[in-house]
């Protein structure tokens, strides 16, 4: 393709007048080669600007940078531009033909949730008989093709390949998680969406993004950016969920579960078998369990409804689905229950606490186990230590993804949220499997076990190195054997 045309719509602040084929788009020096176009973006750990050089040599034929280098080369296009990375995410629209204006996009941000709603919302458009692909933390699909990821939103040109494979397989529908990490990184800039979902927004990430403002902001911007021909769809149960719209030009839908809204739920009956909902006025029953599902569940169905499914099928195929991987995430054996779930912020946990000492009788148990993420947002870790406390009669703290971190200094953190009285009460077991053992050794039968914080994760980050690791696989072999 031509570098004018995969420049349309990029705002140019000068540029070398030649004009090459370009066979690919580069962001990593690395990756270029003969013909290739180097986007030079400027990371939080290395600047792209420093490989300018190197890209050249290895046979680029342009540059798109935010600082023209001090020589250029004759033949290379040189093209100044004020943004790397929103630039690099139209870029990659164009050079793919606009994948994402030929199915019908919809998005999701928010702290939690946005997993269980982009795979529920997959597997039902699936069962309704669409092609459809999904973006999510544990996995890409293709119809039921999957591509492992490691990220909530892959790159732009990853992103945008994806797409245009799923518009090759005949995808009417894409269903995708949007990290306030992409929104911020422009990974999503060029994307054309059919529909914004908002979740809720708590305490997280502020590692990122250093204030609950920035954050809230961050969020807010894919609202703002929003077509007019989108829907916007947002919790207006959660204090920021009109602020999230408030500038968007899209239409604007609301749901609720305790006011009213163009989509309102209400709890009839929350067991560990299953939710029992009133949607709009009618009933249904569905395999998710928790409050928080319910919210979930009622955003899958005022999403899909304004996709075009009619009510009545759209409750219909509620009742079908069954939680993500690593969500409310039951085994069971020895006469114990145990939970697996994802949950890592402190209004998470406390969700799924509450949801199970809303369900628990008075004779069981609940240990909880739980640890904090290594190299990430250290705010969150008292205040989730003092919620597992709280809401568990035994509490047992324990190793996450401690990454380069040291994990009894983690321990520390969040042992910093307890009273001198209340450290007495906890125990610390920096192993994992040791710690999920302990918990299975110390309940009697009928008591519940929660293993929170890794969920899907079939790992654990130790020292920059993955080991594999897997909560329901540790706990398969503790109860069945």
């Amino acid at each position: 393709m031509k570098l004018s045309d995969i420049l349309k719509g990029v705002h140019l602040l000068s540029a070398v007048s030649v004009d090459p084929e370009v066979k690919d788009i580069c962001f990593d020096s690395r990756k270029v080669g003969k013909g290739s176009c180097f986007v030079a973006q400027v990371g939080t750990q290395v600047d792209g600007h420093d490989f300018i050089g190197a890209a050249v040599k290895a046979g680029a034929v342009a540059i798109v940078c935010q600082r023209m280098p001090e020589k250029l080369q004759e033949g290379v296009a040189y093209v100044l531009v004020e943004n790397s990375d929103w630039a690099l995410g139209v870029m990659a629209d164009n050079y793919f033909d606009h994948p994402s204006s030929k199915m019908r996009l919809v998005g999701i941000t928010g702290t939690n949730g946005k997993t269980t709603t982009v795979t529920l919302l997959h597997r039902m458009f699936r069962e309704h008989g669409c092609h459809v692909g999904l973006i999510s933390t544990i996995v890409n699909k293709i119809d039921e093709t999957e591509i492992p990821t490691s990220h909530t939103t892959p790159d732009a040109i990853e992103l945008n390949r994806l797409m245009s494979q799923m518009v090759e397989a005949g995808c009417q529908y894409a269903f995708m998680e949007v990290s306030s990490h992409a929104v911020v990184q422009h990974r999503i800039a060029g994307l054309t969406f059919f529909g914004g979902i908002f979740s809720n927004i708590t305490h997280d990430h502020l590692d990122f993004h250093k204030t609950m403002a920035n954050y809230i902001a961050a969020k807010k911007q894919f609202f703002d950016n929003l077509p007019a021909a989108a829907f916007a769809l947002t919790n207006c149960d959660d204090r920021n969920g009109m602020v999230m719209v408030q500038n968007t030009k899209a239409t604007v839908k609301t749901y609720s579960l305790t006011r009213v809204a163009d989509f309102t739920c209400k709890v009839l009956e929350n067991t560990f078998q299953g939710l029992q909902l009133s949607i709009n006025g009618q009933e249904v029953w569905t395999r998710l369990v928790g409050r928080f599902n319910a919210y979930n569940l009622t955003a899958i169905y005022g999403a899909a409804v304004l996709c075009g499914i009619e009510p009545h099928e759209a409750l219909r195929l509620l009742s079908t689905l069954s939680p993500a991987e690593g969500r409310f995430q039951y085994v069971s054996g020895k006469g114990l229950t145990a939970i697996v779930d994802y949950a890592h912020t402190p209004d998470a946990l406390e969700n799924v606490l509450d949801t199970i000492n809303q369900i628990r009788l008075p004779m069981q148990m609940l240990y909880t186990v739980v640890g904090c993420g290594g190299d990430r947002d250290t705010t969150k870790r008292p205040e989730m230590a003092h919620i597992a406390l709280t809401k568990s009669d035994r509490l047992i703290l324990t190793s996450d993804n401690p990454r380069t971190e040291d994990p009894e200094k983690i321990l520390d953190d969040m042992e910093a949220g307890l009273t001198d009285e209340e450290k007495g009460m906890v125990v610390r077991i920096v192993d994992r499997r040791s710690a999920i053992k302990t918990a299975v050794m110390m309940a009697r039968e009928g008591d519940i076990i929660l293993l929170a914080g890794k969920g899907h994760e079939k790992y654990q980050e130790i020292n920059g190195t993955k080991h594999h690791f897997d909560d329901v696989e540790e706990l398969e072999k503790l109860l069945n054997n």
